[in-house]
């Protein structure tokens, strides 16, 4: 176990250290591969995206199959003044922790003809639609069961503390563009001035008043104008949005009354505003069995008076497409206390590495409480 939990950490290092942005995990990618080449009866990439899959155990359809899943991705962040990939959300940590329950089961020789495993680190977390291109390219189509994995911050989910659901809202972005014309700073009745478009939409976004028991919000998230010539009023702007859900449902809303400030403030100025690109991620679909079979992990590794029942959360992830595209499938989110600060998607975010070899535990015993060995 000593070297598991040195390779584990050293694994978590150095992803840490090396991040790359969706759709670009290449190094990531190759890096993973080489880890599974070792251990893995069969790896599978894929010829247009980065991602790879491993199978372990014996896929001879006599057993079920269970799936775990590490995203992969960083995100394009403001670090001490400077942009550039970053891993502030965990997901180095949930790429060494998979690989660890592979580490472990690979030493219990008894196992390999028992189980039926397939790791699946998936891209582009963070754009909503990794989890999408893996279930086009069939990865799941052989599950029965998938567990996934989420590091939590200290001040929802205490060190030493797991939870067997993270029940995760709807999440979607929007870009958009204000198209219009440049004026005269001296001229400002010869056009309409973005910028004050922009203030427009944010104020009619504030004034968005739907379910007040269903946590949502809405916000700008983004807003570019102007360059350096201080006495042009600009007429283009860009502009992204992001918006928040505890439920499809009330997404759905949500989502139709943002549009709807928009329409109405392009035909109120008889101006274009189009949005450009939408990132989407549904709210979590919560399967009892797979729950339970969770939850009987972390009591056996923590304990249960270590188990906190569930983790509500407004954030999202695209795991939950896995679920809705097949509905059968057995699936849950492991919610891991790990004395993460100063919160996820800080730009210093840090946490402790002792939590990665509990989530490695956790894991394990999943595997073996779902096929009862």
């Amino acid at each position: 176990m000593r070297a598991i939990e040195q390779n584990v950490i050293n694994t978590y290092r150095y992803l840490h250290n090396h991040p790359e942005i969706s759709w670009h995990e290449f190094k990531t990618t190759a890096y993973i591969k080489e880890k599974l080449k070792e251990y893995c009866s069969k790896v599978i990439t894929f010829k247009n995206y980065t991602g790879v899959i491993g199978e372990f155990g014996n896929f001879d359809g006599k057993r079920p199959v269970v799936g775990l899943r590490a995203d992969i991705d960083a995100l394009w962040q403001e670090v001490e003044g400077k942009f550039k990939p970053n891993h502030s959300c965990g997901h180095d940590a949930h790429t060494a922790i998979i690989l660890g329950v592979l580490w472990k089961l690979a030493e219990e020789k008894l196992l390999h003809d028992k189980v039926a495993i397939k790791f699946i680190f998936q891209p582009a977390e963070e754009t909503g639609d990794g989890a999408l291109m893996m279930v086009q390219n069939h990865v799941i189509d052989n599950l029965d069961y998938l567990y996934g994995i989420h590091v939590r911050p200290y001040h929802e989910t205490p060190m030493g503390v797991a939870a067997p659901v993270i029940i995760h809202g709807a999440a979607k972005n929007y870009e958009g563009v204000i198209k219009g014309e440049d004026a005269h700073g001296a001229r400002p009745h010869l056009n309409l001035n973005a910028i004050e478009v922009g203030a427009q939409i944010v104020n009619l976004l504030n004034q968005i008043h739907l379910d007040p028991t269903v946590p949502h919000s809405v916000k700008m998230t983004k807003f570019q104008a102007g360059g350096k010539s201080l006495n042009i009023i600009p007429g283009n702007a860009s502009f992204g949005l992001d918006l928040r859900a505890q439920n499809n449902e009330l997404m759905t809303t949500l989502d139709k009354k943002v549009r709807e400030i928009l329409s109405t403030i392009a035909n109120l100025y008889g101006i274009t505003i189009e949005l450009t690109h939408e990132d989407y991620v549904p709210a979590a679909v919560l399967n009892d069995t797979a729950i339970s079979i969770m939850k009987k992990a972390i009591i056996e590794t923590i304990g249960e008076s270590n188990m906190k029942p569930s983790i509500l959360t407004p954030g999202g992830d695209d795991f939950h497409f896995y679920s809705i595209k097949k509905p059968t499938l057995k699936a849950t989110m492991l919610g891991l206390g790990c004395d993460l600060r100063p919160g996820l998607h800080h730009p210093l975010m840090n946490l402790n590495e002792e939590a990665l070899l509990i989530g490695v535990n956790i894991l394990f015993q999943a595997i073996i409480k779902t096929y009862g060995l």
